[in-house]
């Protein structure tokens, strides 16, 4: 093989070289980012609910039913990814006869919030800005644990954290608030208790 011909085939070895070194490099950096994406979309989160008014799994005092004061029990929450907009709160009762009954639902919390007190008022918009849908009764904001006598219900209490704030009028349902917040959802949470009558 003549010097010049060597000398050729060395640059075509290194420059064969280098293109897959560039190719295993964008590779890598299109890995990187797609990764990165992903956990934007989906970032790592703790997000957990507790209640002063009872604890996890407990009986729900008569307080917070129709038995007592009918009032919604305090709730609090830790632990939202650091992009929650804002949060979604929904109470149901799997356990219902005629299927899951909703007893609360609730939306546009503030990103801010990380509580919501005892006896939230039953109005369609509140002062925050959080706005409140119409439960299995009809009616606007949280109705308590009201099961048939002799039996026991469990309820749930399920707090979401959400990349944006809804776009959903007040006064809406579950079926609507599910379906505003359908790949809005970055974290979520519930804490539950039973009720018997």
């Amino acid at each position: 093989m003549r010097r010049g011909s060597f000398s050729l085939r060395n640059r075509e070895l290194r420059g064969t070289k280098e293109a897959s070194d560039m190719r295993h490099i964008l590779t890598l950096a299109l890995v990187l980012v797609l990764g990165g994406i992903a956990m934007a979309q989906h970032p790592t989160a703790n997000l957990t609910v507790s209640s002063s008014g009872f604890a996890s799994g407990a009986s729900i005092p008569n307080k917070y039913s129709c038995k007592g004061e009918d009032v919604s029990p305090a709730l609090e929450w830790t632990g939202a990814p650091a992009n929650t907009a804002a949060f979604a709160i929904i109470m149901d009762d799997p356990d219902a006869p005629a299927g899951t009954w909703m007893h609360w639902v609730m939306w546009s919390v503030p990103a801010t919030a990380h509580s919501l007190p005892e006896g939230v008022p039953r109005r369609e918009q509140l002062p925050d800005g959080a706005r409140q849908g119409r439960n299995s009764f009809g009616k606007i904001g949280y109705y308590g644990p009201c099961p048939p006598p002799g039996q026991t219900h469990r309820y749930f209490f399920r707090v979401y954290a959400l990349d944006r704030k809804l776009d959903l009028q007040a006064g809406a349902d579950r079926s609507q608030l599910d379906a505003a917040m359908n790949g809005h959802v970055l974290a979520h949470s519930e804490y539950m208790g039973t009720f018997h009558k």
